[in-house]
């Protein structure tokens, strides 16, 4: 077979194995942002900051992220803070508040750990060369999460 061949077949499959992750009514995952070590945040609050790294977290993570609102009764509620340099490399991630589901913990570290490097922040958010980011990740029954910056407000009991 020629290269075209090769290459239709390859993007053949890639879009077959993409469809299988999306879930019926489920929208696709948005694009990644871009996190290139020259990459820098266009945020002007620590606010939008946070939030731009919660994007990032989720779209890395995708096939682990519930979309629609959270359940009534969570699983597990996870704090965990991190913090990132001035190039945009995560330093070291910590469970800040748990309910002790290891499972749920571990979830959450590796999502963190996955997504980076992350936009350079502006310098103005640094104290001692680092940002620091606190974010609560929700779990439902099936494991999947919801970042709270990013999510939606959870449902009634």
């Amino acid at each position: 077979m020629n290269a075209r061949i090769h290459l239709g077949l390859y993007c053949g499959a890639a879009l077959l194995l993409a469809a299988c992750n999306l879930i019926p009514g489920q929208a696709p995952p948005p694009p990644v942002p871009a996190t290139t070590p020259n990459a820098t945040s266009t945020a002007t609050t620590l606010d939008d900051y946070k939030r731009g790294l919660a994007q990032r977290i989720v779209a890395v993570n995708s096939t682990e992220v519930y979309v629609g609102r959270p359940q009534a009764l969570l699983r597990a509620v996870i704090v965990v803070k991190y913090y990132v340099n001035a190039d945009g490399q995560l330093l070291r991630a910590e469970i800040l508040r748990s309910n002790k589901d290891r499972t749920a913990e571990a979830s959450a570290l590796a999502a963190v750990r996955r997504a980076a490097p992350f936009p350079k922040p502006d310098s103005k958010f640094l104290r001692r060369g680092e940002v620091e980011i606190a974010e609560s990740w929700l779990f439902n029954d099936d494991g999947r999460f919801q970042l709270r910056s990013v999510a939606e407000q959870q449902m009634d009991q």
